[in-house]
């Protein structure tokens, strides 16, 4: 059996399970600490490395494809410190991160573990029920209905629109990604007899937030109805499209030139805002 135990989170590997126990201390990520405890089997690891840094580094699990609502549902998103598949590694322990890290490529390689997709969730995602707010609302998962409702910081048209709910059988998807630069964070439901997509501060499917980097915990509410949602064998999840990726633009470059009209924006801040979007366009 291996097992590193730091202050970020205890990780203990025997040949068939890891399990991560994220450390309780204030530095540790409010989305490691509600996610809680995991147990992974084997069957979901795709490998793990240490990633070496100035002052230590990283161990980093990799899981398959379609083994962990979570990881599909950020898609890459979710980086350090919220992760909860790295471990902040000290400098003085660094060799025991890389033995760590041999010992799951040494157990995947005897038991020939498949790399591929998986054509199930191999584990159950976030517990239900599950509530999270960020931004402009607060959305609830009960396990079979996503209900969403406004704040104080919702646009005119969400309230308007006024709460919404989705059966969990009646969407086909649902897209995460962190707020980042100028654009917004955004948790957004896909149904089934879903139309044009409007920008993420006027779409009442939509959450979305500005200021907070992760969201709050919205990332789970995400992977929980993920995990919920009927998909046939071997299908695994769509990657957000991209039209619905050029409308949020399209939807940001509006705003942009709306803000510099209204002079909150200098020239020189709105052409390197435009530019930005612009390259993301393509």
């Amino acid at each position: 059996m291996a097992e590193i135990a730091l202050a970020d989170g205890v990780w203990t590997f025997d040949g068939e399970t890891l399990r991560i126990v994220p450390g309780s201390g204030r530095d540790v990520h409010e989305i490691r600490k509600a996610l809680g405890e995991l147990v992974i089997p084997l069957e979901a690891i795709a490998g793990a490395t240490f990633e070496p840094a100035r002052k230590g580094g990283h161990l980093r699990l990799r899981l398959r494809k379609g083994a962990d609502p979570l990881t599909d549902a950020v898609a890459g998103s979710l980086t350090a410190p919220a992760d909860p598949y790295r471990l902040q590694i000290p400098k003085d322990r660094t060799g025991a991160a890389e033995y760590f890290a041999d010992e799951i490529r040494d157990s995947l390689a005897v038991w020939q573990t498949a790399a591929g997709p998986c054509e199930d969730f191999v584990l159950p995602g976030p517990e239900v029920p599950i509530t999270a707010t960020a931004g402009d609302g607060t959305v609830s998962f009960d396990g079979e209905r996503v209900r969403v409702e406004w704040t104080g910081f919702a646009s005119t048209a969400k309230d308007e629109a006024g709460p919404q709910e989705f059966a969990v059988a009646d969407l086909t998807g649902v897209e995460w990604k962190p707020q980042s630069g100028m654009g917004y964070g955004v948790l957004r439901f896909h149904p089934k007899d879903e139309g044009p997509l409007r920008p993420p501060q006027k779409d009442p499917r939509c959450l979305s937030w500005g200021v907070q980097r992760f969201g709050g915990t919205t990332c789970l509410v995400a992977a929980a109805v993920l995990a919920r949602i009927p998909r046939g064998p071997a299908e695994l999840p769509p990657p957000p499209s991209t039209t619905a990726e050029t409308q949020t633009i399209l939807g940001q470059l509006s705003e942009l030139g709306e803000l510099h009209r209204q002079g909150v924006l200098t020239d020189e801040e709105f052409s390197a805002a435009k530019q930005a979007l612009l390259r993301r366009l393509g």
